[in-house]
């Protein structure tokens, strides 16, 4: 495999790392922040103390390194027609990651009359979620098609499954306004979870036979 390859695949490694490492970091210079309660969003809200930091340390730069990995997933598996559409949607993911960033959330995120930011914001975070959920999605027959892995199938179904469970958990903390931020981290944690897993597979030597062979 290429060093170009290589170096494209492991950003999906570094995302999960880079979220923790980001998140954290950032949350440290915001005085009381609850990683229970409150949304990540809240880290880059209109009057946050991390309004201007949380985005060029978050949103920014897994905006970048979601793009290079879609990149790396459409040249690692560019024989299946139905894995270069996971890999525009991974690229859609970099999309919404870098609109949640651009368009700050309003004062706490849940205003009754939101901006145009908010909107915007929402319609990202929107745009995020079902890019990356669709994406584990097809992974749930390419694991097993591509990659020749039942354990990735399997997985992928898991995370897909976790995703959509986690989303409902986050409607219903909407609504009694407890425990979003957990809520909310477990969905994205899932996700990235899985996007290291595919970076993982799609790094193993053995599957670029298969990967050129194979046509969704």
């Amino acid at each position: 495999m290429k060093l170009l390859d290589r170096s494209l695949l492991s950003c999906g490694l570094l995302i999960p790392l880079w979220l923790a490492l980001g998140v954290t970091l950032t949350a440290m210079a915001y005085p009381g922040y609850d990683h229970l309660q409150l949304a990540m969003s809240q880290l880059g809200a209109v009057g946050a103390p991390t309004h201007h930091l949380s985005p060029l340390v978050n949103n920014f730069p897994l905006a970048l390194l979601f793009a290079l990995f879609a990149w790396g997933i459409a040249r690692r598996w560019r024989g299946s027609r139905l894995a270069m559409v996971s890999a525009v949607l991974l690229l859609l993911h970099a999309v919404g990651s870098l609109g949640t960033g651009w368009f700050a959330c309003d004062q706490g995120c849940a205003p009754e009359q939101p901006s145009t930011s908010q909107q915007l914001h929402n319609l990202s975070g929107l745009l995020m979620f079902l890019s990356l959920t669709l994406a584990s999605a097809l992974w749930i027959w390419l694991g097993a098609r591509i990659a020749h892995s039942r354990a990735l199938a399997v997985f992928s179904l898991a995370c897909t499954l976790g995703a959509l469970v986690t989303v409902g958990f986050m409607g219903q903390a909407m609504q009694s306004g407890e425990l979003f931020g957990l809520y909310q981290r477990l969905n994205y944690g899932v996700g990235v979870l899985w996007v290291a897993a595919i970076a993982w597979y799609s790094l193993r030597e053995h599957a670029s036979t298969g990967a050129k062979a194979a046509l969704a």
